[in-house]
């Protein structure tokens, strides 16, 4: 039988697929086999340390051997090719059942915050097809709000409930500090007791709502947590359970931020979706007047912009620019705003623009709104963002690249390698990896092939 899996530990797919099966290497092998001559591929040795084997890191099977499995879990041939060994085995782990079918009643979000999801960290996959997106937010639409108050438990009140909005405020100051790792961490046991309280105590209607508000919050912020750590599969249920919990709480502000990071996961992973995003802002805007702040909508309409500029429009996109800079001209001091939005700024807004202006091929204006980021007003703050402080100057660093400008590109380049120095983040690192692929065209240059040689 295979070994069980302890709880935290990141395992191999092949392993997890063991484990639930509950087959033994030999067994597992011996069905591995029939599929191999099913495919006209002949006899396949079954020992079972082929499978220890199989199991290293920096060991590929045999192609005859991945086709094999592919057929035994029913997964596309072609697939074997998509996704690469092992990624391809992470389509037959379909433990997202509970976060995508149960009800969207208040019964239905519980259910799936007790679902943190299994030990398989799938990155890069997105556990939602784009079709299914329409299924979703139609429900999010419809949802049951109605809540079975329990009738067991200590008495919880409003000011208990705002316990856990502090506690998680803290949170998301320290993801700009400590890193995205330790604070999903944190982000889960919060969702965990705020769960273990709405199954376990007494509260009002009102009382009841606040959890659930602080719930989703909790969830949202782990969904942002393991997409900066390229967890993509993990960060969309993160993000389905706190829709779920917004819709539960009656929030449509908080169903609407929810939303705009779910866009942005959307159309920054590995196979970028920016209709699915933008279809995921066009639901969180399709009743405005219901969203209270100013600064989600400002949020919005900033994704929006990046969406329409990796889909390669301009007009959408700049026109999305303008809307968020005249949405945020209408926010209040962050204090009477939504608590989770502290970070957005015109600075921010600017950054964004640099960004889709990059990504729609016009360096020169990338550069004038990375300018006016540091500059304006409201500028964005470098001192506390330094995990997107490293990403934007990366990009900043792509835009002088566009423009034959390499030692500019040069000079940011190492920036941003000193501020990397205290940053948690595989997106950080995954746009330094892009600045570093365009570089190396011109590594004939001895500061360039300097630079390619000190962040390698």
């Amino acid at each position: 039988m295979a070994k069980a899996v302890e709880v935290g530990q990141s395992i191999h797919p092949l392993t997890a697929l063991l484990v639930r099966d509950g087959l033994s290497a030999t067994r597992y092998l011996t069905r591995i086999d029939q599929a191999h001559q099913e495919l006209g591929f002949g006899a396949m040795a079954v020992r079972r340390e082929k499978l220890t084997r199989w199991t290293r890191k920096g060991v590929t099977p045999e192609r005859p051997a991945l086709l094999a499995m592919a057929r035994y879990h029913g997964i596309a041939l072609t697939d074997v090719d998509r996704y690469g060994w092992p990624d391809f085995l992470y389509l037959a782990l379909h433990d997202d059942g509970v976060v995508l079918e149960s009800p969207w009643t208040a019964a239905g979000t519980v259910l799936s915050l007790t679902d943190l999801g299994g030990h398989v960290d799938r990155r890069a996959f997105l556990i939602t097809s784009t079709g299914a997106l329409g299924a979703i937010l139609a429900q999010w639409t419809t949802a049951d709000p109605s809540l079975a108050l329990p009738t067991t438990g200590r008495r919880l009140g409003a000011s208990d409930a705002q316990l856990f909005e502090l506690r998680l405020d803290a949170l998301r100051h320290l993801d700009d500090t400590v890193g995205s790792e330790q604070v999903y961490q944190g982000a889960v046991f919060e969702l965990q007791m705020i769960r273990d309280r709405i199954k376990n105590a007494t509260y009002t209607e009102e009382t009841g709502r606040q959890l659930f508000a602080a719930a989703a919050e909790a969830s949202r912020l782990a969904g942002w947590c393991a997409y900066d750590e390229g967890r993509h599969a993990a960060a969309e249920r993160h993000f389905i359970t706190a829709l779920r919990a917004a819709a539960t709480a009656q929030d449509p502000t908080l169903g609407a931020l929810v939303l705009g990071f779910w866009a942005n996961l959307r159309y920054n992973a590995e196979k970028s979706d920016p209709r699915g995003a933008l279809h995921l802002i066009d639901a969180a805007m399709s009743d405005r007047k219901k969203i209270s702040s100013p600064r989600v909508r400002a949020m919005l309409h900033a994704r929006a912009a990046r969406a329409h500029s990796k889909a390669g429009e301009s007009t959408a996109a700049y026109g999305h620019i303008d809307e968020a800079l005249a949405a945020y001209e209408s926010a209040e001091a962050i204090e009477a705003d939504l608590p989770a939005l502290y970070w957005l700024s015109r600075g921010e807004i600017h950054q964004v623009a640099a960004s889709s202006a990059l990504s729609l091929g016009e360096p020169r204006k990338a550069l004038d709104h990375f300018t006016a980021a540091a500059t304006q007003e409201d500028p964005y703050d470098t001192e506390r963002e330094i995990r997107g402080t490293v990403i934007y100057e990366a990009r900043r660093a792509e835009a002088h690249l566009a423009l034959g400008e390499l030692d500019a590109a040069v000079s940011i380049g190492h920036h941003v390698i000193d501020a990397m120095g205290g940053v948690d983040s595989a997106r950080s690192t995954s746009t330094l990896g892009d600045l570093r692929t365009q570089l190396r065209r011109h590594r004939h240059v001895p500061t360039v092939a300097e630079f390619l040689s000190i962040s390698a």
